[in-house]
């Protein structure tokens, strides 16, 4: 079964990149190690079917407690106005996937907060696009916002998201104290890195168990993540999902319902 699946694989359609495919292979074979906790008999297919010109690094998904204490200990940074900004922050990234450049460049008037809704306005391929938020995230950048402006009366720049000398925040400062607070919470350690980037995978992976949870139909909706997180093809967001247990058990779920079998 594993070489047959290889070789109709390997006979690509012309114009189609292997990396496409290979994106493919890779949650098809997170499927099927989860199957095979069911069922021993159940084949995973060779990782290396397909070249690949890199390597996609094993993303952390973070849990809600996770997400949490990332908070709460940013909370606790001693200047006021960097403990606001990088709460705010984190908490953008983790409840919207946007890119990590997309928040930094935001200004204030890409962010309405009447309207709950953020403005990307240089996204990849210089696109731009509009980025809903759901009515709590938006009471919390409101209060973020209301802080920033009682800290820094004065600011040096339009950016919405400020550090203390009222200039923007850096990718590099942000980054720094992203491994600075996840190594004190225990997140960060020798064997696990957890990555800023991996909060988009986590919210890609978590809408798809809403979804699953919800009953709705996930091929459906998958277009709808795709624009969500400024991709041009959707099947540039798989690269995002990641077969994490719950998931797989969800969707495991569903197909027994559908096409019935024993447990």
């Amino acid at each position: 079964m594993t070489s047959e699946l290889a070789i109709r694989w390997a006979r690509l359609p012309v114009g189609l990149h292997p990396n496409r495919w290979a994106k493919r292979l890779r949650i098809a074979r997170g499927f099927a190690a989860y199957l095979q906790t069911i069922d021993p008999r159940t084949e995973i297919p060779p990782p290396d079917v397909f070249p690949v010109g890199r390597q996609r690094a094993t993303p952390y998904l973070f849990s809600q407690q996770d997400i949490c204490r990332l908070l709460a200990e940013a909370r606790r940074l001693r200047n006021p106005m960097r403990a606001a900004s990088y709460e705010a922050l984190f908490g953008l990234l983790a409840i919207s996937g946007m890119r990590i450049g997309e928040a930094l460049a935001l200004e204030r008037s890409d962010v309405d907060l009447d309207a709950g809704l953020i403005t990307i306005r240089k996204a990849n391929g210089d696109r731009a696009r509009l980025v809903p938020l759901h009515p709590t995230a938006t009471e919390a950048l409101r209060r973020y916002a209301s802080a920033r402006d009682r800290l820094c009366p004065r600011p040096r720049s339009r950016a919405f998201f400020l550090c203390s000398a009222g200039t923007p925040v850096l990718g590099v400062s942000l980054r720094a104290t992203f491994r600075e607070i996840t190594t004190r919470i225990g997140l960060c350690t020798k064997e696990v890195r957890p990555r800023i980037h991996d909060l988009r995978h986590r919210f890609a992976v978590q809408t798809l168990i809403d979804w699953q949870r919800s009953g709705v139909n996930v091929d459906e909706r998958i277009a709808t993540l795709s624009t969500y997180l400024g991709h041009i093809s959707p099947a540039d967001t798989y690269w995002y999902l990641s077969a994490s247990p719950e998931l797989m058990a969800l969707a495991a779920d569903r197909l027994h319902d559908r096409f019935g079998g024993v447990r």
